[in-house]
């Protein structure tokens, strides 16, 4: 490749979604952009998730973040062709408390409350305990393992000049310098998501930021039918915004915590995503540490799939894969730092990484850099 020429409009560090939503937004404005990236594709946060964009479970600057990527999502999956749907989210209760959560959501719209018969034909759950449930109406699905490639090509063709297995090793005013040389450019965008402490210690620690690590797998199932969404619990209601900060998520978490003190040490979201192949991803747990230790207890698996025999009115699903995820764990949902060299730093620090990302970046980049509002079409 012909790198005569090492300037840019703005260089992104980073090829995850909040960095792949900084290079959609700068390259729509007509900019020259390079991002750049330690290995050779998105490996970290943005494949290792559900794939489920949960936008009308989050609630302030996230709920406006979110919207923002809806359409983003939604363009993207259009010119980059990636599989992504329009199905909502489904939400099973199976106590009178559950339902009080989902209630008190609903009267702000966008939430359509379901009768237990009604929710059973959208997903093959047991009847037994099923007390009703709701669809969340404006979230997304996509296939994190397909989605992130898609978006790289496609950013490359509309000019996008990828550096993969390239390290940053510093950034500063008007130049980020790598293991292949500096580049000169106008703005700089850090999207390293944890390894913010990797390149810029001091803004990692001024904003807190730890990892939190997840259990996952993913699982082939015989549903009599396949979920008609993403599939949330109890344990998800205690955890978005949305939902976990009235008094009604404050009992519902008691109870939990109560019940199921064994579930609440491992930090349970109970929640299930059905990819276009059949299989079933399924998670996660959470636990928060500087450096987490790559090794994952068998109860968490184990856990997982007895509450999803328990939930799911099928046989017992066969494990396919395990895996740890990671994200960057902060004092707020999402770190926004624009340090005296000019230099942007931004990530999503609670784990809403997919949702909200493609709009941080978007509403982010136009304020510091001064840009209008994206055009139309890309150049």
């Amino acid at each position: 490749m012909n790198r005569a020429h090492d300037t840019a409009d703005v260089v992104v560090v980073g090829s995850g979604i909040v960095g792949l939503g900084a290079a959609y937004a700068a390259v729509r404005r007509g900019l020259r952009v390079i991002v750049v990236d330690r290995t050779d594709s998105p490996v970290g946060a943005t494949i290792r998730n559900f794939g489920h964009l949960c936008i009308g479970a989050q609630g302030g600057e996230a709920r406006r973040y979110a919207d923002v990527s809806r359409e983003l999502w939604l363009r993207l999956s259009q010119d980059a062709g990636f599989w992504l749907r329009e199905s909502g989210t489904l939400v099973a209760a199976r106590h009178d408390d559950e339902m009080a959560v989902l209630e008190a959501a609903s009267r702000d719209g966008g939430i359509r409350m379901l009768e237990a018969t009604e929710l059973l034909r959208l997903a093959p759950l047991r009847a037994e305990g099923l007390v009703g449930g709701a669809h969340i109406e404006s979230d997304l699905q996509t296939d994190p393992r397909t989605a992130a490639d898609a978006i790289v090509r496609y950013l490359a063709e509309v000019g996008v000049d990828f550096r993969f297995r390239t390290a940053v090793t510093a950034v500063g005013a008007g130049r980020v310098e790598t293991t292949r040389g500096a580049i000169s450019c106008q703005n700089v965008v850090v999207a390293v998501n944890h390894d913010i402490d990797q390149l810029l210690p001091e803004v990692a620690e001024r904003h807190g930021i730890v990892r939190c690590a997840l259990d996952m797998m993913r699982a082939a199932v015989s549903f009599r039918h396949p979920l008609a969404a993403p599939l949330l619990t109890g344990w998800s209601l205690v955890r978005y915004g949305r939902f976990s900060d009235g008094a009604e998520a404050i009992a519902l978490r008691e109870r939990l915590h109560a019940e199921r003190p064994d579930l609440a040490a491992i930090d349970l979201n109970q929640m299930y995503t059905q990819l276009p192949d059949g299989t079933l991803i399924i998670g996660d747990s959470h636990s928060t540490a500087v450096a987490p230790v790559p090794f994952q207890p068998e109860a968490a698996f184990t856990a997982f799939l007895t509450e999803a025999e328990a939930l799911f009115d099928a046989p017992a699903p066969r494990v396919i894969e395990r895996w740890q995820g990671v994200y960057a764990k902060g004092q707020q949902e999402f770190l926004i730092d624009r340090g005296d060299d000019g230099v942007l730093v931004l990530a999503a620090t609670t784990g809403i990484g997919m949702t909200t990302g493609l709009g941080l970046a978007e509403e982010n980049l136009a304020a510091a850099f001064g840009w209008a509002a994206a055009m139309e079409g890309t150049s």
